[in-house]
């Protein structure tokens, strides 16, 4: 139980996605697939870029950092939701579920501001090439790469502060696979206005902030690239960019789909939907994403591969 007189339960239902027995053993399947392929895809980057010193450059940093982020967010959801379903079980604990909500805000949030920084770093590589090292300093690298984790982790602890404060009285059922804030704030017995507000203004300057310097970035981009006279050098700064601006649109595609268009069937699964698209799906796109649409990244994973990474003690 938590501490102190806030709340009198001691844990969460989570309800999962499905609770039809046989469904169930299809979104064990399909979600432990999923996992792995996320963690192994966004790992592969990470050794590749570690591992390959072309590839020691601001945008693989921020590469690295955005897949380590990827890695941790469908970590914290998926297998607890995988162990609920294989243990029969729908519990969890009130303190592993507000560390899980924590950590998923985190993680979220940190794509949201690495999306941006990685823009920033396009914008600076095409429309200030000459000059593009001595701007992206390592000081202002590791600034850049710093400053999203300290501002994710800030705006986290903002919710979860607040959250202890609430009242949970009776009702302990989340319709959700994992302990997000939307849903706890409505299992609350207290008044959540100032979470809600909260919620509203830290998730519109979250998206705004970054989402502005994204467009900020690719203006200044096509600008710059229609002014070049050649199409091989118009395509060849393009494609610098591709991938990136490929999870710019999952990324904020998911958001308006999900969360400004209005759905007409299973309104009530609009949070679920969202959880799973940026917590699941999202994560394990990136991967393809990156190593399809990069030459540079292909190079390296395929040495990765050649030079026998794993299996070092075999001749």
């Amino acid at each position: 139980m938590h501490q102190g007189n806030q709340t009198t339960i001691s844990k969460f239902i989570l309800l999962g996605l499905s609770d039809q027995a046989e469904q169930q053993k299809l979104l064990f399947v399909l979600f432990l697939g999923m996992y792995l392929v996320t963690v192994v895809g966004n790992g592969l980057i990470i050794l590749a870029i570690s591992l390959d010193t072309h590839l020691h450059t601001p945008m693989y940093l921020f590469l690295a950092n955005l897949s380590f982020a990827d890695i941790s967010s469908i970590s914290t959801s998926v297998p607890k939701m995988l162990m609920n379903i294989q243990t029969n079980s729908q519990s969890i604990t009130y303190e592993s579920c507000i560390t899980q909500m924590y950590f998923s805000i985190v993680f979220v949030v940190i794509d949201n501001f690495l999306l941006g920084v990685m823009a920033y770093d396009r914008f600076v590589a095409i429309c200030h090439p000459l000059n593009y090292m001595t701007i992206m300093k390592p000081r202002l690298c590791i600034l850049l790469t710093v400053i999203p984790w300290v501002l994710s982790n800030i705006v986290a602890l903002t919710h979860t502060l607040l959250l202890i404060q609430l009242l949970f009285c009776d009702k302990n059922t989340l319709q959700h696979f994992f302990c997000d804030l939307a849903p706890l704030l409505k299992l609350s017995c207290s008044d959540t206005m100032i979470n809600e507000l909260m919620l509203f203004i830290l998730g519109l300057s979250v998206i705004t902030f970054p989402f502005a310097l994204i467009l900020f970035s690719y203006i200044c981009i096509v600008r710059a690239v229609l002014r070049i006279s050649s199409k091989e050098g118009k395509w060849k700064a393009f494609s610098t960019c591709g991938s990136h601006l490929t999870v710019v649109l999952l990324f904020y595609g998911t958001i308006v789909g999900v969360y400004f268009i209005p759905s007409s069937t299973h309104p009530d699964n609009t949070d679920k939907i969202g959880a799973v698209l940026f917590t699941v799906v999202t994560p394990m796109m990136n991967p393809f994403i990156y190593s399809l649409k990069n030459k540079d990244m292909k190079g390296a994973l395929r040495k990765l591969i050649n030079r026998k990474v794993f299996y070092p003690l075999i001749p």
